[in-house]
């Protein structure tokens, strides 16, 4: 399998996600606005979303990925498939009761979550709303389950493509049924829940053809399978970390809500940006890498488990690094032809820039985190990249004392990248120590052609700022801005394709193919 094309594809079809996104939420904007219907779907959604990150997503695929593809290559097809039954039965069981008891719960969930909201009309609201979405995290457990397996075949279209369902159920439910059902807003919570259904009966089909169609078991006979306790026990240190991460998060949105309206809003508008480049870079190549690792691992296969994290961080920083140039060069005419307008003002436009050059530092460190955990990961270590996540957790906190006071709410967006950065080295460092990774002389020559491009790019970045600023652009209306952005970008990117050229880099250099074993 060639692994440069399977991440080529998994960052188009992230892509088709992010735009479908984008246009469902441009829909409720429209449909629903910002009142308290649109606060009592946020709440309620917000719910089984944070479940979801928590159990469902990345604690899962770090637990059960490397496990599951150390049976498929030691035990064979009977006892993979065996432990997918055990798995997914596990999952099935535990998240039924959960959902049973979140749909009954709702009110004190809503409570807890939302404490403006007792007294108020939206507190109902947000209750049925939640009644109607808990059951999500069921279906999401499920898909993140048979997307695992899939990915461990090499299949990573459909799981790459799934997400793109929920956007479609509540564009299509929105405009087939508007604002006609008591309470209009229903219609989001029902095509949430018509989304998990979609998103998981997409999944069969690929499950037979891998013939790995999960069968239900019973309760006991699945929590007495050994290798279920295995993927329990490392999930454990997973969920943890993933819990690090939202408590980085609940802190940082803390902060920003101390200081003055709109400071949230501004990272929020350029966090949305930094998603793309983050999700296109770095959610692709670690989706790839994690089951091809986990099967060099399992097959003891270290050379192949080297080139893999070289190849990874090679593409990271031969990508990461223009997407982060562009990002802080150029922030202020890519926030103000996304989202300058209305009530979004110009003041607005620069406040959201600071925050996006902020991020933009980060970049590399952001990116190179998805590449490197998974070095740990696949060996089921997951306690070491928790311990690196806990201490830079600790050592932004003293970097947001430090800088809010000099750069405000610019400052958490600093605090999260030079977390980034931190966290990256750390990782490396460990994969050094280790003896699993260490860049190799060869990295010399390839960083000086990267520095080349690079300096050209930055050149014909800061050209474009001066003689093609979007200050000159912004009065000419939203199709004006669209033209700049996009000639901007496509111009931006055919430069720095042609000085890689130049530089001596060809695709070829980066095509990498998984070992037998892998798909």
């Amino acid at each position: 399998m060639n692994l440069l094309g399977a991440a080529a594809r998994i960052s188009g079809l992230t892509m088709l996600s992010r735009v479908s996104g984008l246009v469902r939420d441009l829909l409720i904007a429209r449909y629903f606005g910002a009142g308290t219907e649109m606060d009592a779907f946020t709440v309620a959604f917000r719910i089984p979303n944070l479940l979801r990150r928590l159990f469902a997503e990345g604690a899962f695929a770090q637990a059960f990925v490397p496990i599951f593809a150390e049976v498929k290559i030691r035990e064979g097809p009977e006892r993979t498939h065996r432990l997918l039954n055990h798995v997914a039965s596990a999952l099935f069981w535990v998240l039924l009761a959960l959902s049973i008891l979140g749909v009954a719960g709702a009110p004190l969930l809503v409570a807890a979550i939302a404490t403006g909201f007792w007294h108020s009309p939206a507190f109902d609201l947000a209750t049925l709303l939640t009644r109607w979405m808990f059951p999500y995290i069921l279906f999401m457990s499920l898909i993140a389950c048979s997307g695992g397996v899939l990915n461990a075949f090499g299949r990573f279209a459909v799981p790459a493509f799934t997400p793109v369902l929920l956007n479609v159920s509540m564009i299509g439910l929105t405009l087939l049924v508007g604002r006609s059902m008591e309470p209009p807003i229903l219609v989001l919570a029902i095509a949430v829940l018509l989304g998990g259904i979609l998103q998981l009966a997409i999944q069969v089909p690929a499950l037979v053809r891998v013939g790995m169609l999960p069968r239900l078991s019973g309760v006991r006979a699945c929590f007495a399978d050994a290798g279920v306790r295995r993927v329990l026990r490392q999930m454990l240190p997973a969920v943890f970390a993933v819990s690090v991460a939202q408590l980085s998060l609940i802190i940082n949105t803390n902060i920003a809500s101390r200081l003055g309206t709109g400071s949230n809003s501004w990272l929020y508008y350029a966090d949305r940006l930094m998603e793309l480049p983050t999700a296109l870079l770095g959610v692709a190549i670690g989706t790839v890498l994690l089951p091809t690792l986990s099967t060099a691992h399992a097959t003891s296969d270290d050379r192949h488990y080297r080139q893999l994290l070289d190849w990874g961080l090679r593409l990271t920083c031969l990508l990461a690094l223009p997407a982060a140039l562009g990002l802080a060069i150029l922030a202020d005419g890519l926030i103000g032809a996304m989202f300058q307008g209305g009530r979004f003002s110009a003041f607005d436009v620069a406040q959201s820039a600071a925050a996006l050059r902020g991020y933009a530092v980060g970049l590399l460190g952001l990116i190179g985190v998805k590449i490197l955990a998974p070095g740990f990961y696949a060996r089921q270590d997951i306690r070491t990249p928790v311990r690196i996540g806990v201490l830079v957790l600790v050592a932004t906190q003293f970097v947001n004392l430090a800088l809010v006071p000099l750069l405000a709410h610019a400052a958490l967006a600093w605090s999260i990248s030079i977390g980034a950065l931190v966290n990256c080295a750390l990782l490396l460092r460990g994969l050094h120590r280790r003896g699993i990774y260490s860049p190799g002389p060869e990295w010399r020559l390839f960083g000086m052609r990267v520095a080349v491009a690079l300096l050209g790019l930055t050149l014909a970045l800061v050209a474009i700022e001066h003689y093609g600023s979007y200050a000159a652009i912004a009065p000419t209306g939203a199709m004006g801005r669209i033209a700049w952005l996009a000639a901007t970008v496509g111009g931006a990117t055919a430069i720095y394709a042609l000085l890689l050229w130049l530089a001596g880099f060809r695709p070829r250099d980066f095509v990498l193919r998984s070992r037998p074993g892998a798909a």
